[in-house]
This record gives C-alpha cells, structure tokens and sequence, in this order.
C-alpha cells in the first residue's frame, strides 16, 4: 500500500466533504495529528479505521486502498444511454448516464447488456387516454416474471417496477418522445425494442 497516494487521496475527499482535520478526527476518535500523519503519507489507517473512514468520507473502500479516484469523463447528458444495473443479491435496480462504479450489497455490477426482445416477450401497444398502454405477454410468477420496464428517449427515461402476481402492463405518458423500450424478465434478462411507440 503506498502511504503518500492514500493520504493525498484521503486529503482530497476530506476537502470535498468541507471537513478539517479537527472534524474528521473526531468523528473517528483519533487524534488530528492522526489524520495529519496520514495525509502527509507518513503512515495509513488502521485496518479497524478503513470502514467508519469510507463512511465519513462517502468513498469505496478498495479506491481508498489504492489510493486512487478514477475521474470518468463528463455526463454529457445523453439519457438515451441510460445504462441499467440489477444487484443479484437483493434486486436493487440501478442505473447510470455513463460510464461508473456501480455496487450494491457488496457487490461490484456490470451494467446489463441489452438483447433484442424475441417471441416469447411479445408486447402489445394502444393509446389509452392520455398513455400508450403496453401489455405484455409474459408469465408473472414469483421465480419469472417482468421485473421493471423503462421507457428511454434523448431527453428523459421512465422507469416502472413491475412485480410477481401482477399484471404485465405499463403506462408511457403520451407526451414522452419517440424513444426505446427495455423490459428486464428474470429469467432472459435485458430485452430492448427499439422505437416501441410512434
């Protein structure tokens, strides 16, 4: 473990926390020459420290050893590249405009890899007031079903959460632009329909 690069690190997240060194100390129960040994790289945290530091300091753990803060590139707002994550633990779903470190329940996730929708994901549209309704033909069963449907265009995304014994059925207000549908069954995984509403 390189002491200076996880103090330098430690030193950045504390400022962008608006923390002195004082705060931070006494939200460990260490000294604030403590921190000023580690942030000067004259020393690391103890092992028993690592937890209750990356909780202070909003961090991940493994960064916060490496001593390192990948920057991704700037969001440049493209929501239609929503890219869509489910925790296999506790089937959190998450989602991310770009690149990220993306975890859950201890986990590490890999955004989900989109599939063209087959036949046995059918949908079926129709303009219902002021929706477009969309049913869809797929079993509701606690260990297969139709976890969460989103609706993505350039400017904005929908995402419903869909659960086991209910109806397979979505309502996209009318006034979403043309964009991509994604339904995420249990079993297939991440299904996309291209312009599914004109």
């Amino acid at each position: 473990m390189d002491c200076a690069k996880v103090g330098h690190f430690i030193f950045q997240l504390r400022k962008e926390k608006g923390l002195t060194q004082q705060q931070l100390a006494d939200q460990l129960n260490v000294s604030n020459k403590t921190i000023s040994k580690w942030e000067c790289g004259l020393g690391c945290p103890d092992v028993s420290l690592w937890s209750d530091l990356a909780a202070v300091l909003g961090a991940d753990i493994q960064k916060m050893l490496e001593g390192k803060l990948d920057l991704n590139l700037p969001d440049v707002g493209k929501i239609d590249r929503t890219l869509f994550y489910v925790c296999p633990a506790c089937n959190n779903i998450l989602t991310s405009t770009g690149s990220a470190s993306v975890s859950c329940c201890g986990r590490k996730l890999k955004p989900l890899k989109p599939v063209p929708h087959d036949e046995n994901h059918k949908i079926s549209a129709q303009d219902m007031d002021l929706d477009h309704f969309i049913s869809i033909e797929h079993e509701m069963r606690k260990d297969h079903y139709i976890s969460f449907a989103a609706y993505v265009s350039y400017d904005r995304a929908l995402l419903i959460r869909l659960y086991p014994e209910q109806s397979a059925e979505v309502r996209i207000p009318m006034m979403m632009n043309r964009g991509d549908l994604y339904l995420y069954c249990t079993k297939h995984g991440l299904q996309k329909y291209p312009k599914a509403l004109r």
